[in-house]
């Protein structure tokens, strides 16, 4: 831990340091790697929506499997290790960070609540109200709440109103999405990312994030599905009417694609990804049968051969598994009864989806269009750093600067670590809310 004593000391030396300009950072800890983005406050265009970073990095991955934090040592020094390169290319120092990550089980539920009118004109008193009364019905046995967004407002049985306030009515309705972590999960991480000297500023849903960076303010509006497909796990967030109203995950992704051509073709990991990478695909093409490719054995025997395979074996190896996955994932999307809207589209995001044929197969599974999504909103990105696989970090830069922001604020999720039963906002209710309006109505 030598490396990280040395970040302590020095982060200590820098916050003495008067005249710091704040910057916002964000961590997309994943199974395969680990990306940090680094923006000033004078990096967000408010004329065009978009962003400029001042640092990039993305360093390999270590002790993290199938999303979950498995080594929280070599997590830590994973972390650290992209924090630092990050600030090294901005010159700037930080000192908190915002995680998103696909892993913990991310789940939502949708809270349904409705307060009674007077005869006037609707305030924001009413509107805080109702969001009060929405969020006291949160119950996370187990799981920690870390995205509580108002999906839509109806009056008198009115639905989707996206600003009541001034109409008149007797009933006031709320729904409002609670996305939830395992709390496990949610403790795992805040430690690690405090083991590496960072101040644990939230989390933000992989799938959630990559949307924001990746869709269209159309396709929010008009239904759209964002699968976010990582190393070691593939999420899906659900947009209609311009909200999310819906966020899962499955602990499946592209490290298992690996596995399989590993014990398919008897080879090393290492060389399933670059096979993998070189010559995969989930789809046939022309003549797979005849074209030949070879992996390393296993081992270090000196004189054994390369394997020698068609590559109609390994696309034989890949295709099942992603058509799998995707299968199971249109399975859970119709048994949540998320509603899906009828033209909605599907964006694929993550390192995974570059894969080849990935989304020819996903427009079979699903029968609907289909892109590939790119973080759009920081045109500015080297190519190195610009493609799906990047989608979640630059979210989280757009949600600080842009939103949409929490019903309640990131500092009452991220407290009261051992508070998962209900989640209270008693305390500054009132202030949190009047903010929340003023950003978002």
């Amino acid at each position: 831990m030598s490396r990280l004593d040395d970040r302590r000391e020095a982060r200590e030396g820098l916050k003495a340091l008067a005249g710091r300009q704040p910057v916002v950072a964000a961590v997309d800890l994943g199974a395969s790697k680990v990306t940090c983005f680094i923006m000033k406050p004078d990096g967000i265009r408010r004329e065009d929506r978009t962003l400029q970073t001042v640092g990039v990095s993305h360093v390999q991955s270590r002790g993290v499997r199938g999303g979950a934090i498995i080594n929280l040592e070599e997590a830590t020094q994973s972390i650290a290790q992209a924090v630092e390169r990050a600030e090294t290319v901005a010159g700037v120092n930080v000192q908190g960070v915002t995680v998103t990550t696909a892993g913990g089980q991310l789940s939502s539920s949708r809270v349904r609540t409705q307060v009674s009118l007077g005869a006037r004109p609707i305030s924001d008193h009413d509107l805080s109200r109702a969001i009060t009364a929405a969020v006291n019905q949160v119950r996370c046995q187990g799981r920690r709440p870390i995205h509580l967004l108002p999906i839509a407002w109806s009056v008198d049985g009115l639905r989707g109103i996206r600003d009541p306030r001034a109409m008149t009515g007797r009933a006031l309705g709320l729904e409002l999405l609670v996305v939830t972590i395992a709390d496990q999960a949610f403790q795992t991480l805040s430690h690690c990312v405090e083991r590496a000297h960072l101040q644990f500023l939230g989390v933000v849903a992989a799938p959630f994030s990559s949307a924001l960076a990746a869709l269209e303010e159309d396709e929010m509006d008009l239904g759209c599905v964002c699968i976010d497909m990582g190393g070691g796990s593939t999420s899906v967030s659900v947009f209609a009417n311009g909200s999310l109203v819906h966020v899962d995950s499955l602990a499946v992704g592209g490290s298992h694609v690996t596995a399989d051509i590993a014990r398919g073709l008897s080879t090393s990991i290492a060389g399933a990804e670059r096979i993998k990478t070189l010559h995969g695909s989930a789809i046939a093409s022309a003549n797979e049968d005849r074209e030949m490719i070879e992996a390393p054995p296993r081992g270090d025997d000196p004189g054994a051969g390369p394997v020698v395979a068609p590559r109609s074996l390994l696309k034989g190896i890949i295709a099942p598994r992603v058509e799998e996955t995707l299968e199971l994932l249109r399975e859970r999307l119709k048994a949540s009864g998320a509603p899906v809207e009828a033209g909605a589209g599907i964006v694929l995001t993550g390192g995974a989806s570059q894969l080849a044929g990935v989304r020819e197969v996903a427009v079979r599974v699903f029968d609907r269009p289909v892109r590939l999504g790119r973080p759009r909103r920081v045109p500015h990105l080297a190519d190195s750093a610009s493609g799906p696989a990047f989608c979640a970090a630059a979210g989280v830069l757009h949600r600080s600067a842009f939103g949409p922001r929490e019903a309640v604020s990131t500092q009452a999720l991220t407290g009261g670590r051992n508070r998962t039963q209900q989640l209270d906002p008693s305390s500054g209710t009132l202030t949190r809310i009047a903010a929340w309006l003023s950003d978002n109505l």
